[in-house]
């Protein structure tokens, strides 16, 4: 899957979330961008919300609070040019339609949320814009994440067997914060690509170890949320969310798990090669044996190093006559025989 200039299938994606850990603050959003940069993100992505199109009128205070969160379009616009100039995609999350129209000349591919993974008008807008999307399973049943999938599928003009996996990403996610261990649930990566989806994880547990998981159960597109300072009271988000120092340690952790992934091919790996003679086996004398010896299997011994007659071949040697004598331990070749 391509994500701007990322290939996903050559190395793992990762996203800071931002989300709304800046708390209005436009400043702090711009220290956050590099903090992401330097602590070698692919990505951050911020969180596009329109309070009185997200949440009921009645909620008066929820939509207060969200407000002072709030940032307008030239801020967005102004964002993702510094993520760009620190070397990062930017991304947000949009939270009504028109956020998505809004958002589409800034982001190179759109998350929706796991609250909005059936909110199909929202879909259906997010597909529209012919953008990848990134897709989180959080709140969903296998019959919700199905339904889901095949509606965007729909809408991109895909059958529902279609392997849409170069524009689509399902990221396994528990919408719990935290997420408790023991119901992080990471054994369901590998199940994502059953739906023709790139598999990822977007992670709300303690600390950066699910997220290193995640990468060996095949996820590849990691998302973490970031903030400045972990102790910060009065939004929930921050505790549960990687500090720079946090976030340093999980990129070079994960990019240290799929080195030694490598790939799925079956091979000799080349720091192997000098091995493949050392460490194998030839035949060879089992005993001192002079010229003229019809070889019999009592003849004949396997040790290392190979290079020699390999095992497997005595049939060449049993019943023929050596042409000089061998010491024990001497590899006997077929050119040593009648």
């Amino acid at each position: 899957m391509r994500i701007g200039k990322h290939d996903t299938a050559k190395r793992v994606f990762i996203i800071a979330e931002v989300g709304n850990n800046h708390e209005g603050d436009f400043g702090r959003a711009r220290e956050m961008i590099a903090a992401a940069a330097q602590a070698g993100a692919d990505a951050v992505k911020f969180q596009t919300i329109t309070p009185e199109r997200l949440v009921s009128a009645l909620q008066t205070e929820r939509i207060a609070q969200l407000s002072r969160f709030k940032f307008s379009q030239e801020q967005f616009a102004e964002l993702a040019g510094l993520a760009q100039d620190n070397g990062l995609l930017f991304m947000s999350t949009p939270f009504d339609l028109e956020a998505v129209r809004l958002l589409a000349p800034l982001v190179p591919a759109f998350k929706i949320a796991s609250p909005d993974n059936t909110f199909f008008p929202l879909i259906e807008a997010v597909a529209s814009t012919g953008k990848p999307v990134l897709f989180s399973a959080g709140l969903c049943d296998r019959t919700e994440l199905a339904a889901s999938v095949a509606f965007l599928k729909s809408a991109w003009g895909a059958g529902e067997a279609s392997d849409v996996s170069d524009r689509l990403a399902l990221l396994h996610c528990v919408s719990a914060y935290p997420t408790p261990d023991d119901q992080a649930g990471l054994a369901a990566i590998p199940r994502l690509s059953g739906y023709g989806a790139t598999p990822g994880y977007s992670d709300h547990t303690l600390g950066v170890d699910a997220a290193v998981l995640s990468v060996a159960l095949g996820a590849r597109i990691v998302e973490k949320h970031f903030t400045l300072d972990k102790t910060r009271e009065g939004f929930r988000d921050h505790q549960l969310s990687a500090d720079p120092a946090d976030m340093a340690a999980m990129v070079r952790r994960i990019r240290q798990a799929e080195a030694m992934l490598g790939t799925p091919q079956v091979c000799c790996a080349p720091c192997e090669e000098a091995g493949r003679v050392a460490y194998r086996r030839s035949i060879v004398a089992a005993v001192d044996l002079p010229p003229g010896t019809v070889l019999g299997p009592e003849h004949l011994d396997w040790v290392r190093p190979g290079g020699g007659l390999p095992p497997g071949h005595e049939r060449a040697l049993i019943g023929q006559t050596l042409r000089a004598a061998k010491k024990r331990g001497e590899q006997i070749l077929v050119e040593d025989v009648t």
